[in-house]
């Protein structure tokens, strides 16, 4: 098991802990360092070396093969319990820039985000771009003594769009629509599973409501729900005008969310890498009838002088 921290211009090399917890339906992915308060009994002073708002890089792996598991930076460092925490965090920690009082009228979120990025990379000196493939338009959007941060969780809240950043990009799509890798991660309970917190559930058991919303020719807003009624709901709004439509669209959304499946989570080791927006294909030797591909909502990552794992939180069944 090995390790590259690297805090502005330091390395870090005496390392106690490591955690990182990434998601799509989380605004920022986070990193928590704790590093020994004293060695060969005296103490040791970091805080002349290394300073809030410096880059953080972790890469972790096995036998010279390591992976960038983290990029961000230095939020604040707390030197409480006789040890030195580092708390740290995603490109989003640059993105508390407060913006000019403005309104929007008739536009989309894609420009709405843009703007806010100009007004960050003006204020950072950054060159952040935005991925937006998600089809969201405001009558209006009014930005008041709010800063980008604000933006991003008002949108999040309205859209339920998944956004996260990949190094300078934010990227903003539909829930389940980004698919990063090709070819399904692979977890077998007898190979690469060491601790499972997973339950298969059948459809037929789940509690779950979808409502869908379209405007039809008139104006008027109409609704159509499938599943039970006092379920948890998932709402959409689909962009057709009729009826059947409509209807068909409740239908295939409500098939996505209701099937036979697994929920919850399970924890593997650093190999093999898996980050929010994978999908990964789950089997169970003994009953095959179970194996599905999931679609990787969080990772959470966790290193110390023991090893490495990954617990991986799966979200909806893919195939």
């Amino acid at each position: 098991m090995e390790h590259n921290i690297t805090v502005g211009a330091w390395r870090l090399t005496m390392i106690d802990s490591v955690k990182i917890n990434k998601s799509v339906e989380t605004l920022s992915d986070t990193a928590v360092i704790v590093l020994p308060g004293t060695y060969i009994n005296a103490g040791i002073n970091i805080e002349d070396k290394i300073f809030v708002g410096d880059e953080v890089e972790i890469k972790l792996g096995y036998d010279g093969d390591l992976k960038t598991e983290f990029k961000g930076y230095l939020k604040s460092i707390q030197t409480d319990d006789g040890s030195i925490t580092l708390e740290c965090e995603d490109a989003l920690y640059m993105w508390r820039q407060p913006l000019d009082d403005i309104q929007l009228a008739n536009v989309s979120l894609k420009t709405v985000l843009q703007k806010v990025c100009t007004a960050v990379n003006a204020a950072t000196g950054n060159t952040y771009t935005v991925m937006c493939d998600y089809e969201f338009n405001y009558e209006k959007f009014t930005f008041y003594k709010a800063n980008a941060i604000d933006v991003l969780k008002q949108v999040q809240e309205e859209t339920k769009a998944n956004i996260y950043f990949d190094g300078n990009v934010l990227h903003i799509h539909a829930p389940y629509s980004q698919i990063v890798n090709a070819l399904p991660v692979i977890y077998d309970f007898a190979v690469n599973v060491e601790k499972s917190e997973l339950k298969y559930i059948k459809a037929v058991d789940k509690n779950t409501c979808v409502e869908v919303s379209f405007h039809k020719s008139n104006g008027q807003t109409q609704k159509f729900t499938v599943g039970r009624k006092n379920g948890t709901k998932i709402q959409k709004t689909v962009s057709v005008n009729d009826e059947a439509s409509a209807k068909r669209a409740a239908e295939s959304e409500y098939s996505l969310w209701c099937y036979d499946g697994y929920e919850g989570s399970l924890t593997g080791w650093l190999i093999p890498f898996v980050e929010p927006a994978y999908k990964v294909t789950v089997r169970d030797g003994e009953y095959p009838q179970k194996t599905g591909t999931y679609y990787v909502i969080a990772t959470e990552v966790s290193f110390s002088s023991s090893g490495g794992v990954r617990k991986v939180t799966l979200g909806r069944k893919i195939q």
